[in-house]
């Protein structure tokens, strides 16, 4: 990929599931914060169009990203947003990223808050 132009900016934590994670009880002020966080380089990643579109709105349950070498961090990545936000998890959620982080030993996971 040579042109900025076939990237997407795409949210760490999706939108719609950070409305269904707790940020739909959030001020207008709150959801803006978040959907343009620039304070943590993980909230807002370059993508392809085509893994944007892939991913959609889905969590770690039901979406990991195509490239085997990137999803631990993608994991790690994924649970400091959660955090960084109070961002609640659901049972198939903490499940997958339970099952799913078992596999990733030296993946630190580190957390800079929004709030």
């Amino acid at each position: 990929m040579d042109a900025a132009g076939g990237l997407d900016v795409d949210h760490m934590v999706p939108l719609a599931e950070a409305w269904d994670s707790g940020a739909g009880a959030w001020s207008a002020q709150e959801r803006e914060a978040y959907a343009n966080d620039l304070g943590d380089d993980r909230a807002l990643i370059a993508v392809t169009a085509r893994s944007n579109r892939s991913k959609a709105d889905q969590d770690p349950a039901t979406w990991l990203p195509p490239a085997e070498a990137y999803r631990c961090a993608y994991l790690a990545d994924w649970v400091a947003v959660k955090v960084r936000w109070q961002l609640t998890v659901d049972d198939a959620e903490r499940q997958a990223l339970t099952d799913r982080v078992a596999g990733c030993p030296n993946e630190p996971v580190r957390v800079t808050f929004a709030r």
